[in-house]
């Protein structure tokens, strides 16, 4: 699995310099550190936990698990026997024993150049602690589950955090998502309690947040959940339109978030409907809140926090991570991987809706006292170089992106870029999808100037963190591979057979023994878990992507390999798009598949059979495309969408996607089609086949 000696040829070393200083400065003390954590877990966990606090000791070992569905249930445990709370290793920790109070946790960058804020680690705890008093003062308590469906804000991470200090479990919705995706998460999880926002901007675009999060409550209601309560912070708006239930806020002697803002926004607010059964004003809440607020200290498989992610099936599963072991994972993944030292600006650009935000902007980088860049707006507005000006602005030392974005502003030249410094930059890193080489070599020599070396990570919501990924100062990296496992990771690639593979091979990847950060389960179904992750291959948790090992042992991710796609980093599911499109009146049947595209990675091709007597037109593309909007996101709107009055299915009705694929991108060589029931409508869909951009 690990080569005996790095290679030396098509790979790409980093300095001496980072060496100096790294926590991992060399490839052979990668090599005797992974082989630690593989033949002896508990003593190299064991080691690690030792820097976080705990009210009690764990005792037995370290984890403890079966991935075998063939020899009964399912499970992970970690640390069994230990409590402790997360909230106070990020906080009360780094305030009180490590002496950090003082020190910067995040500047705050609005989608307005000049809209900044900076927060103290002090300063956040004492929010934290105060909004934990207003969830318990609302009757939430441990173990109940929480939405937040906010922007990027410095009040998401208190209320994410803030929960966590008392033990419920929060449950992020990505500010993207529509109100029946906010909706259908809220009832899955059963929860108590929604935070949102009057709304936010995105570029030039007003998104009216509230306004979504009541009709999400409004179809909540109608399906017979109806939610008490909704906590409204004002990020836009001065005043909501009704007075809420609460006096306003009494001054503090710690200043409120807004207060200290630099720039007041000047644009137009969202209009904000106010329901005084229903409604609260966070402002009003705080400033009755007390400042401190004792936590909750929660046993290490106690429930942290769900995060949906799209299923196979069109129903998204909520992915459960726990306490001990996600901590500690995400810790040790940031520290290592970023090879994170004291005097670190961080940044990662992704949203705190996603898993990237939770582990890599929340949990990870406050488990180390790290000083984080949190950033609202959109890396072209309101010019190209917007990411690179930010850069230079708090002398960002690590930075990590999508291949996404990094292929999107590669459409704008190297000018953008090189109009700014950017020497303070040591590491970048990539996240979401594999990044193709040129990406990879534009990042590397244009933003990076050849001297940062590039760790381009591969994970996913389910593993918690990283789990194949470089470290900057002590892997050689090839452009467009994940090179290596990290600690405690045992990946293998199988054959469609489930037989391992060895030396160079291209099959299902594949991991034979867990990690303290995988998830726990989907919650409210551990059957589904079994099923999604161990079924296929018993004993073995099945990652759904395909991999290729080369003759040096780098892992090359070759994509998702069930009915899945990853558009912009993002995962969806086809059924769940396909679900969309099939509740228009005018569709009969529809079939999703990917189709390469240069920025996003994936684009969404659309196959659409309508009902009888229905003409296919620009105005049905455009409902249609709402559709899936509404239903699901902005992220999932179709990039194209045809017209099929027949689908290629086999003799038995199964839609044969891998032709759908091949018409979708436009290559005739079909490869064996002789189960179609009707070989015929192969030539009538190339016929009628959209024009792409790939």
């Amino acid at each position: 699995m690990i080569p005996d000696k790095a290679p030396q040829e098509d790979v790409f070393h980093c300095s001496e310099d980072l060496k100096k200083e790294s926590h991992i400065p060399s490839f052979e003390k990668y090599k005797e550190l992974y082989t630690r954590s593989i033949e002896n877990p508990d003593e190299f966990w064991g080691a690690i936990a030792k820097d976080f606090f705990w009210k009690t000791k764990h005792t037995g070992c370290f984890l403890d698990y079966n991935f075998d569905v063939t020899k009964g249930e399912i499970f992970v445990k970690c640390m069994e026997g230990a409590t402790t709370n997360i909230c106070y290793n990020l906080l009360d920790r780094n305030v009180h024993e490590r002496k950090l109070g003082d020190k910067i946790a995040f500047f705050w960058e609005g989608n307005e150049p000049g809209d900044d804020l900076t927060v103290t680690y002090r300063e956040l705890l004492q929010k934290v602690c105060r909004f934990a008093n207003v969830l318990k003062s609302q009757g939430v308590k441990k173990g109940d589950r929480v939405s937040i469906y906010m922007p990027m804000v410095v009040e998401l991470v208190v209320a994410m955090l803030a929960c966590a200090r008392i033990g419920a479990v929060h449950s992020i919705v990505f500010a993207g998502f529509s109100a029946e995706s906010l909706c259908e998460r809220i009832i899955d999880s059963q929860c108590s309690l929604l935070i949102t926002a009057d709304g936010f901007y995105r570029g030039d675009k007003l998104i009216n947040l509230k306004l979504l999060a009541d009709e999400a409550l409004q179809k909540c209601r109608d399906k017979g959940f109806p939610l008490k309560t909704c906590i409204m912070l004002k990020h836009l708006s001065k005043e909501p339109e009704a007075a809420g239930r609460q006096s306003p806020p009494a001054k503090r002697a710690c200043p409120d978030l807004e207060e200290k803002r630099k720039v007041k926004k000047t644009r137009p607010v969202p209009k904000v409907p106010w329901n005084p059964d229903v409604d609260l004003c966070w402002h009003s809440l705080m400033g009755g809140a007390a400042d401190e607020c004792e936590p909750e200290w929660c046993e290490s498989e106690d429930p942290l926090f769900i995060l949906y992610t799209s299923g196979s099936t069109g129903k998204p599963k909520g992915v459960l991570h726990t306490v001990s072991g996600y901590l500690l994972y995400a810790a040790t993944t940031f520290k290592l991987v970023f090879d994170h030292q004291p005097d670190d600006v961080y940044w990662c650009t992704a949203d705190i809706g996603w898993i990237t935000g939770h582990s890599y902007i929340t949990y990870g980088p406050l488990a180390n006292g790290a000083t984080s860049v949190l950033f609202e707006g959109l890396p072209t507005y309101p010019d190209v170089g917007r990411m690179w000006q930010i850069v230079d602005k708090y002398q960002v030392t690590k930075f990590y992106t999508a291949p996404t974005a990094i292929r999107l502003l590669m459409k704008y030249g190297s000018d953008p870029v090189q109009k700014h410094n950017r020497k303070s930059l040591k590491v970048l890193g990539t996240v979401g999808e594999p990044i193709n080489p040129e990406a990879w070599q534009w990042y590397h020599g244009v933003v990076g100037e050849k001297r940062c070396p590039i760790v381009d990570t591969f994970w996913q919501t389910e593993t918690g963190g990283h789990v194949l990924t470089p470290l900057p100062a002590a892997t050689p990296t090839k452009p467009g591979s994940a090179t290596f496992p990290f600690f405690g990771v045992v990946p293998a690639i199988l054959n469609e057979s489930g037989e391992e593979l060895e030396g160079p091979s291209e099959g299902y990847l594949v991991f034979k023994q867990p990690w303290p950060g995988v998830m726990r389960s989907v919650y409210g179904n551990h059957e589904r878990f079994e099923a999604t992750y161990f079924k296929k291959f018993p004993g073995y948790y099945v990652t759904g992507d395909g991999c290729r090992r080369d003759k040096d042992g780098y892992y090359w991710i070759t994509g998702r390999i069930d009915d899945m796609l990853n558009v912009s980093g993002h995962l969806l599911s086809t059924a769940e798009v396909e679900s969309a499109l099939v509740e228009h009146k005018s569709v009969a049947e529809a079939a999703v598949v990917s189709c390469p595209h240069m920025v996003k990675g994936e684009s969404l091709y659309c196959f659409v059979t309508l009902n009888d007597g229905v003409a296919f037109s620009q105005a049905l593309e455009a409902e249609l495309r709402k559709q899936v909007r509404e239903k699901i996101g902005a992220i999932a709107t179709p990039d194209y969408i045809q017209n099929a009055p027949g689908l290629p299915k086999t003799r038995s009705g199964k839609i044969m996607r891998r032709v759908l694929r091949k018409i979708a991108c436009d290559e005739k060589d079909m490869g064996d089609i002789s189960t179609l029931a009707d070989s015929s409508v192969v030539d009538e869909l190339f016929r009628n086949r959209c024009a792409t951009t790939v």
